[in-house]
């Protein structure tokens, strides 16, 4: 029985999608639930996997392909066999003296194969690691993938080559051309509709973290038995920016034409770094949130970025947007709003710095805050406030129990 695959339905903010990769050919044997082929939306790649066993009879686009919701993309024939099988069998099967001694002779030009893979291997790449590939001197189909579904990665690449694998070769100038990706894409886009369609400040303070590193460092322990998952340092930003776009409803709020939408929650946006790009899956109703749901959904989060299992559902909103430049060691930053939200919070790397507290000098964990604004709808006074805010509330931490 012919069984069809098709697109998933799109969110109505999603037209449709491009197809960037087929894992199984016409004629191939397929099982239930595995993934036939990758289609990127402007977001994140989705996986559309095999509803039935059986043979991929017809393939109806290929890659590179736009499609939209509910197109039939292929063509599975349930409960038949791959044509290779029964090819192997009948070969098997032949007469001795119908194979000729010369027959072997084509042997060597299996042998000679490697060198197109190597190239099949070079275009798969992402751009990052494509490009690292050219520059260190490595050929790709020689090195071990721990990306997902083995794919190579950019640390591969170096790796391999730091290992001793292939140096890059002296007075080398390469570059390349590479065509954007589909989500590289839609993120150029966005950046650039941020900056020309929002009237973008940025307002800056300090923070001392000494408490909030205290309150870790006494509780992690008990935290982890109780909730089984470290308290790390993000849950207390998302929680103290939750409770001040309560009390700074204008920071919260976006434009809609020439109203103003004031959002009754607070659902947050967690910037996270992949490697096709930067994505905001979207932490939903924060405020009625405890610490341990917090690190729990960031946790969920971090580890579908990594898999590349986001889906669709996950990016779609957001009220507010944290970034936190400091992973990668970023001082300080103006980050760039994510229309149609009004502000974002941007975190920076904690650094021991000497600073004044009651006549004297001592050192403490200081982090840089920036909060970027649309001035079209947040005043300097109410930017400033909020980020305040959400500076006494993390060098006083009892306070966020508190509501305070």
């Amino acid at each position: 029985m012919a069984t069809e695959v098709k697109v998933p339905v799109l969110p109505e903010s999603v037209s449709d999608a491009t197809i960037a990769s087929w894992h199984k050919k016409a004629g191939e044997a397929v099982k239930r639930d595995e993934n036939l082929v990758d289609l990127e939306t402007d977001k994140v790649v989705l996986e559309v996997p095999s509803p039935v066993d059986g043979v991929l009879k017809e393939i109806k686009f290929e890659a590179g392909s736009t499609v939209t919701s509910n197109q039939i993309l292929a063509i599975i024939e349930e409960g038949a066999v791959a044509a290779a099988a029964p090819a192997e069998e009948k070969k098997a099967n032949a007469p001795a003296a119908a194979a000729p001694a010369p027959a072997a002779a084509p042997a060597p030009a299996a042998a000679a194969a490697p060198a197109p893979a190597s190239k099949s291997a070079a275009d798969s790449l992402p751009p990052g690691a494509r490009f690292s590939a050219i520059t260190q001197g490595v050929d790709p189909s020689q090195v071990e993938g721990t990306g997902r579904r083995g794919a190579v990665t950019k640390e591969d690449i170096v790796n391999f080559a730091k290992a001793g694998g292939v140096g890059k070769a002296s007075g080398a100038r390469p570059e390349e051309r590479v065509a954007m990706t589909r989500v590289r894409k839609t993120i150029a886009k966005r950046l650039m509709e941020s900056k020309n369609s929002t009237a973008m400040l940025t307002t800056f303070n300090e923070v001392n973290l000494a408490k909030v590193s205290a309150a870790r460092k006494e509780l992690q322990d008990e935290f982890q038995k109780a909730h089984g998952i470290k308290l790390g340092f993000m849950s207390f930003f998302v929680k103290a920016a939750a409770n001040a776009l309560q009390r700074f409803p204008l920071v919260n709020a976006s434009i809609d034409g020439d109203d103003i939408i004031y959002h009754g929650y607070s659902d947050i946006s967690i910037a996270v770094s992949t490697e096709k790009g930067l994505v905001t899956p979207v932490l939903r109703n924060v405020e009625r949130q405890s610490f341990a749901e917090v690190e729990q959904g960031i946790a969920d989060y971090a580890a579908k970025a990594r898999a590349g299992k986001l889906g669709l559902d996950d990016l779609q909103g957001g009220t507010f947007t944290i970034t936190n430049g400091g992973t990668f060691g970023s001082l300080l930053s103006t980050p760039i709003i994510n229309p149609p939200q009004s502000a974002i919070l941007g975190m920076h790397a904690i650094k021991e710095r000497p600073i004044a507290e009651n006549g004297q000098v001592v050192i403490a964990p200081m982090m840089y805050l920036a909060l970027s604004y649309d001035h079209r709808i947040i005043d300097g006074k109410d930017s400033v406030q909020f980020l305040v805010d959400i500076k006494n509330q993390l060098e006083n931490p009892g306070r966020m129990l508190f509501g305070l």
